[in-house]
């Protein structure tokens, strides 16, 4: 059943398609925290601001050192921010926080994000993870929120980093996994019978009444493909994302779109050239996309019966002066093996994160109070086309489909949104990269392949591998992604199966 703070209005008639854009690492008050929107508040109808960081102390210490919570958020970090389960307890909680399995997640501060930052190799600001973005740093995502529904109390699915949050909008579970899974365990996944990541009750995409569709950035470079559900050859699955923009002109849309940003250079392990909004890669290449997704959608023929939600995987290390509050424990039987490191519950939400829901249903300014998660998104899509529940989390969420509370689609709605100016964004284009030396090649090529997600993007590349060569193939593939040491022999790998792949027939 619902959560108690779920409207029993009925499923909008008028909504066929609903699209998700998920985008990385970013916190609610790092993003939108002082974009200054009031709004007509989605329950009581009465005005209010979003819940930002507006009180006088929010702060964070590292010793005497004090870092209030402000603007000025660079457009690129120089480090990525720790985001893993540990990383996260202790920004939550406080610095030398411990979570004892069986007990209660500790006490929730939110005192430890400029303090675990400071941790980071090579750190000199710890008050970056403080700093905010103005409403003209973000245009795109901030004219959505206005014009639209923002949710301000949409939380991660989990205290933790990006695969099993992810892994929340697919199957209202992380399938038990609470960690960045290594290259030794992404080969094992992918070399079971099925292949791939699998749950005890499935993802959407199994679903045999949903017609969906998964866009990519990049063939290898995806979390989707490491789904056992996915089928990385299936035309469902598209991997060149100008299709999306060709589908929607033709008026051609699936009941269900999911679009995965990309992640830019993994192998380098600077996210660069991306636009998934990255900590280290420009939040504005995913500004952009933001808008370019609305834009298409908008001018397109599916627009009048669309919804667009618009997120981020978790908080990334930023931070967020909300506590996020405990949560439904999924409830499912742990399928894959050695995936639980600190043996969670899943009983307790992350950080709060952005989330802005779209639609020409929806009444212009709505701010949300009400308590969503990632399992609000397959929530939302078994709500509105009769499917049923996977886990407990999403049997219980809120979906958002009441937002869209009007009968006939607004007329006021933008035809286009931008993002920077244009000139500002021909400049980011623009921007030379400078080329890392032969040495600094060399030494990143020889650092282990256990760096950040490069493992779990391993898994797609495999699982791709997997379908285009022959089943007497099938051992070597496997021993040979095993065997992977460096981040140069992840490059290798990656360039053998890209060139497999573009050699195979479509």
């Amino acid at each position: 059943m619902p959560s108690p703070d779920q409207p029993t209005s009925p499923v909008p008639p008028g909504i066929q398609h609903v699209f998700v854009l998920m985008l990385e690492n970013r916190s609610f008050d790092h993003m939108l925290g002082f974009s200054g929107i009031v709004g007509t508040d989605a329950v009581t109808g009465e005005r209010r601001p979003i819940d930002g960081p507006t009180g006088p102390d929010l702060s964070n210490a590292v010793g005497n050192d004090i870092y209030p919570v402000n603007t000025g958020a660079a457009r690129r970090m120089a480090h990525d921010p720790g985001h893993e389960f540990v990383n996260t307890l202790a920004q939550l909680c406080g610095p030398g926080a411990t979570y004892v399995s069986g007990s209660p997640y500790p006490p929730i501060s939110n005192s430890g994000f400029a303090a675990d930052y400071a941790t980071v190799s090579g750190v000199t600001d710890p008050g970056e993870v403080m700093k905010c973005y103005g409403p003209n740093d973000v245009p795109a995502l901030t004219a959505l929120a206005s014009e639209f529904a923002v949710c301000d109390r949409w939380f991660a699915s989990m205290p933790g980093p990006t695969w099993p949050n992810r892994f929340f909008a697919h199957a209202a579970s992380s399938g038990h996994l609470d960690l960045s899974p290594t290259s030794t365990q992404i080969a094992e996944w992918t070399a079971t019978p099925n292949g791939g990541f699998a749950f005890e009750h499935r993802t959407l995409f199994a679903k045999p009444d949903l017609d969906w569709r998964i866009y990519v950035h990049d063939s290898l470079m995806n979390n989707t493909g490491a789904l056992a559900d996915i089928r990385r050859r299936d035309r469902r699955f598209v991997t060149d994302i100008k299709r999306f923009y060709a589908d929607l002109r033709r008026g051609d849309a699936a009941q269900y779109t999911f679009i995965e940003p990309s992640y830019g250079d993994l192998i380098l392990g600077t996210y660069k050239g991306g636009n998934s909004q990255h900590p280290v890669d420009d939040v504005l290449a995913g500004d952009r996309l933001i808008a370019d997704v609305y834009n298409a959608i908008r001018n397109s023929a599916v627009w009048p019966n669309s919804l667009l939600i618009v997120t981020w995987d978790e908080h990334g290390g930023f931070y967020d002066h909300v506590a996020p509050p405990a949560a439904v424990s999924p409830g499912d039987r742990q399928i894959m093996q050695d995936v639980n490191g600190s043996n969670f519950a899943f009983d307790q939400y992350g950080v709060r994160v952005p989330a802005v829901v779209v639609s020409p249903l929806i009444p212009k300014n709505i701010v949300d109070g009400r308590i969503y998660d990632h399992a609000s998104i397959p929530a939302t899509v078994e709500a509105l086309f009769g499917l049923t529940p996977m886990t407990e989390r999403d049997k219980q969420a809120n979906h958002v489909l009441p937002l869209a509370t009007l009968t006939t689609p607004r007329d006021d709605c933008p035809t286009m949104i931008q993002s920077a100016r244009p000139a500002a964004m021909a400049a980011v284009d623009a921007a030379p990269e400078a080329a890392p030396s032969a040495e600094e090649v060399a030494a990143i090529d020889a650092e282990t392949v256990e760096q950040g997600n490069l493992p779990g993007f391993i898994g797609s590349a495999m699982r791709l591998h997997l379908e285009l060569a022959p089943e007497d193939q099938r051992d070597a593939i496997i021993a040979r992604v095993a065997a992977l040491q460096t981040v140069g022999d992840a490059a290798a790998y990656m360039d053998e199966v890209r060139a497999l792949n573009a050699n195979s027939d479509p």
